[in-house]
């Protein structure tokens, strides 16, 4: 070991950033990312943060939305948790310099979906995680915190129980360091890019899980992976995010013949959840031979489209798309890794000294179906609480995790198929959107258990950024799929063409812990 520190943090989204900005109150801090300080999908949060501010919302009535939500999977107590504490973090924010919009004086908030009232605070209209990544980024930078850009976390190193510190490999020159710590905080985001269609940048294949569950920790709701319903389905373009809160304010989707078909699916019509939504979508597009449906925004005023949402209004007209008078063609897209590691509510795992903060962590907040834009919400307050864990702690100790640990599953050995090959980012990828992506069956998921299963024993050890990629994201997906495979119901965004309806046996977690 080379360099030590009170804390060490992987990745520079926002709970890398903000966790940071904490523990640099309270010790030595080191931050890794694999990339530039701004890789992260923080800076793509286009809708916003969601917390109960206004007089007419209540953090009683927060709670009850997200506990909605979560499909009977939620943790009563760290929702509980979440929306007492979001006014403060809001407050934290603020103090930080994030501008959020106003109106006349006041924080400007919208409607999305599942939420009783507007709540959701955005920043420079749709512009929300670019702002809250700039500011953080800023302040991490004056606050002198030491940053390593361009390493990319290998492997937690543990010693009887207790993290001991990281080994990471430089990204430019091969060689790999290794760094010292009292407490490791995982904020390395999520793993969108396991499916062929998603709005995720590059740089989220799922490290923090395969790091955590290499190292021992266990792996908690991998089955639940929200698919969001609206990326822009144009030929040749990166699918772009358009908002929920779009349809917030008034959009409507659309099929090809121009007919309105949310109502037929849901009582919510538009704003019905996110994965009745992405559903909703997919049948609409088979019953009308399509690739995509269509967002209609042309009967609002065209100022209030291009001033809301600038960034997707530009990006579109770049495009030749006109938003404020054109159908914006949108397809569902992998978007939110809801399970993760486990932890408690101080963001603590069950091995002494490692915390996870983030879309890394499952916190159990979200239960089987993410309440929109409490993900930047669950950041700021689990992230504080993990420091605050911190500084109350003699020494590191192992965490107790599970308040329903509902049984511990090593990955089991699969008979592998016959195939020598070793497998491409987009073969794992267009396997993962084929047999495990929005509707899911027995069929599918067990051919790719066994593709995977033998894809992770075939690759070669990595030494390289894309090749510890690939295997992390193999890794990743397994435990996504086989999670899958056993939850034989339908729950939140969980969707089992076999098993269709939820079943009272299934109120319980799915858990992964390596042998």
């Amino acid at each position: 070991m080379t360099d030590r520190y009170d804390y060490i943090i992987v990745g520079s989204g926002i709970a890398g950033l903000y966790t940071a900005l904490l523990a640099r109150e309270r010790g030595s801090v080191l931050l890794v990312t694999k990339g530039r300080i701004d890789d992260c999908n923080t800076k793509y949060a286009q809708g916003g943060i969601a917390a109960a501010i206004s007089a007419s919302d209540s953090a009683e009535l927060h709670f009850k939305d997200t506990m909605a939500a979560g499909d009977g999977l939620s943790d009563a107590e760290v929702v509980r948790i979440l929306a007492d504490e979001a006014a403060d973090r809001i407050a934290d924010l603020v103090n930080l310099g994030v501008p959020f919009d106003t109106v006349d004086g006041e924080i400007a908030l919208t409607l999305e979906a599942a939420h009783s009232v507007p709540r959701i605070l955005h920043a420079g209209g749709d512009a929300t995680g670019a702002h809250i990544e700039n500011t953080l980024s800023n302040r991490l930078r004056s606050a002198g915190i030491k940053l390593l850009e361009d390493q990319l976390a290998t492997e937690i190193v543990v010693d009887e129980g207790v993290v001991r510190g990281l080994k990471a490999l430089d990204c430019r020159t091969g060689l790999t360091s290794s760094y010292q710590c009292c407490f490791l905080i995982l904020a390395t985001g999520g793993a969108g890019r396991l499916y062929r269609v998603t709005t995720n940048s590059e740089v989220a294949t799922g490290d923090g899980i395969a790091l955590a569950f290499r190292a021992g920790a266990e792996i908690i709701d991998m089955e639940f992976f929200q698919f969001h319903p609206t990326a822009l389905h144009l030929p040749g373009v990166t699918p772009f995010l358009i908002s929920e809160a779009v349809r917030g304010e008034g959009g409507v989707l659309v099929n090809v013949n121009g007919h309105r078909f949310m109502p037929d699916y849901a009582p919510q019509a538009d704003l019905a959840p996110r994965d009745v939504v992405a559903r909703s979508i997919l049948y609409e597009m088979a019953k009308t031979g399509q690739d995509r449906v269509y967002i209609d925004v042309s009967h609002l005023p065209a100022h209030l489209v291009a001033g809301r949402f600038p960034q997707i209004y530009r990006f579109c007209l770049d495009h030749g798309l006109d938003i404020s008078r054109e159908l914006i063609p949108v397809a569902p897209a992998a978007h939110y890794m809801i399970g993760g590691v486990r932890v408690n509510s101080w963001g603590e795992t069950g091995i002494a000294g490692l915390f996870a903060a983030g879309e890394t962590a499952g916190t159990g907040v979200h239960g089987a179906n993410r309440l929109a834009s409490n993900s930047l919400l669950e950041v700021l307050v689990f992230g504080k609480r993990v420091v605050e864990r911190t500084v109350s702690m003699v020494q590191p100790v192992a965490a107790d995790t599970g308040q329903k640990a509902e049984g511990r599953l090593s990955l089991g050995r699969r008979e592998p198929p016959q195939t020598g090959a070793v497998p491409s980012l987009s073969a794992v990828q267009q396997l993962l959107w084929d047999k495990a992506g929005i509707i899911r069956g027995r069929p599918g998921l067990t051919e790719a258990a066994a593709l995977l299963a033998a894809w992770q024993q075939q690759l070669p050890s990595p030494s390289d950024r894309r090749s510890y990629e690939l295997a992390n994201l193999v890794l990743t997906g397994r435990l996504l799929v086989e999670a899958a495979l056993l939850r034989e119901e339908s729950r939140g965004v969980h969707f089992r063409s076999d098993f269709p309806r939820s079943s009272p046996e299934w109120q319980r977690h799915i858990v992964f812990k390596s042998e």
